[in-house]
């Protein structure tokens, strides 16, 4: 488990986080998300020690991470995938790890080839493409097979098959009881792996919640109904006070978009003003829908409407 207690971060007048509290529980994937410059990547510094707190705490099972012993069996890390030295091959860089954290050589090999590298274990990471390099650093944080993982953007430069290979694991290793913090900018993606979500905003917390939560108190799901009879629908629709738009679909046929109602909702109306109906689909609120709503006050640079947007 970690846990965030008040913490703040200043560097002079700037706040990078300020007052930041949550939890983050085992057995289950946790999303840390934020818009740019949310200061996200500085709360998971303070988290493995490597920045100092302003103020409050942060501690890994009860522990500050500066006090474990021997951490990278008690916390595996992805926060820089480029720090590894580019005349180094990737067997040799985990050794050196291995061996200054007392870990016998024969993990480096299960490691490499948990994350697929064991076919360019001699190569040099500076040869290394930035997917290449996401997967050693990867193998890194599991060096130790640590019960509480903490990852920066492990999905960044990697193809699609790399992706669900990621989100595939950090489940795999959530459902093995372990603690799993993992941010990205690739909403879709996390909607996906992510069981729960910490949303920061300009260093302070705006929500921490189920992601299935997170969605649906944030954004709205609309039904799409398309009929032979959509004045009459119309009618019917206003008369049992739902809020409904025209609009066309993707073939531009004519349909109505019904507000805070389900297929289900729409569909009973429907019979009961023994009115037929072609289609009826639900459109349901994306994780970037209701990130965008959520934390759209709190990025750093606003930028104007697209040509054709409303302001």
């Amino acid at each position: 488990m970690i846990e965030v207690q008040s913490l703040t971060k200043r560097y002079g007048a700037a706040t990078a986080v300020d007052d930041l509290s949550f939890t983050v529980d085992s057995g289950i994937v946790t999303g840390f998300l934020g818009p740019n410059g949310a200061g996200k990547s500085t709360t998971m510094r303070m988290i493995t020690g490597l920045d100092e707190p302003t103020s409050g705490t942060a501690t890994i099972d009860g522990t500050r991470y500066r006090d474990l012993d021997r951490p990278l069996t008690k916390v595996g890390t992805l926060l820089d995938a480029k720090w590894v030295h580019p005349n180094r091959s990737a067997a040799n860089h985990l050794r050196w790890i291995a061996a200054a954290n007392g870990i016998g050589r024969n993990r480096v090999d299960e490691v490499l080839g948990l994350v697929g590298l064991s076919d360019v274990a001699g190569k040099k990471a500076g040869g290394f493409s930035l997917g290449m390099g996401q997967r050693l650093g990867l193998a890194a944080a599991l060096l130790g097979d640590p019960g509480t993982l903490i990852l920066d953007e492990p999905v960044n430069g990697l193809d699609p098959e790399g992706i669900r290979w990621v989100r595939d694991f950090v489940r795999h290793l959530a459902a093995e009881g372990r603690t799993v913090l993992i941010s990205s900018h690739l909403l879709s993606e996390m909607s996906q792996t992510a069981d729960r979500l910490v949303v920061i905003g300009q260093g302070r917390l705006v929500a921490d919640t189920t992601t299935r939560d997170f969605i649906s108190s944030s954004s709205e799901s609309t039904t799409v109904v398309r009929s032979e009879h959509l004045d009459h629908l119309d009618k019917a629709l206003t008369e049992e006070g739902l809020r409904f738009e025209r609009s066309t679909d993707e073939e531009d046929r004519p349909v109505l978009v019904v507000h805070g109602a389900t297929p289900d909702d729409v569909g009973r109306i429907a019979y009961s003003y023994g009115l037929m109906v072609l289609e009826l689909t639900e459109r349901r609120a994306s994780l970037e829908d209701a990130f965008m709503r959520m934390t759209g006050h709190a990025v750093d640079y606003q930028t104007g409407s697209l040509p054709g947007e409303d302001n």
